[in-house]
């Protein structure tokens, strides 16, 4: 069985007024992770297939083909947790 760590990398939070956490994923399985979460997130807006704004019950966020996402407004780590697992596994 899989989980989120077998994605993510890394996890980095950002400073300021608004919470957004930076989720880098694992570069072996970065194409799987994408191909998952495009999957499930509701597509916004595309930018030239190189970046995508999503939207996942009420969470907005950017992914890059680079393998990097930015989750935007969330209260903390485990609410981000929850997420990724919700639309990884």
């Amino acid at each position: 069985m899989s989980s989120v760590d077998d994605y993510v990398a890394r996890i980095e939070e950002t400073c300021g007024e608004e919470r957004h956490f930076i989720v880098i994923f694992r570069y072996n399985l970065k194409n799987e992770a994408i191909a998952r979460i495009l999957k499930k997130a509701k597509m916004e807006k595309s930018t030239s297939r190189i970046a995508f704004e999503l939207s996942f019950r009420d969470v907005s966020f950017r992914l890059y083909v680079t393998g990097k996402a930015i989750f935007r407004n969330l209260k903390d780590k485990e609410e981000l947790r929850k997420v990724l697992a919700d639309l990884l596994l």
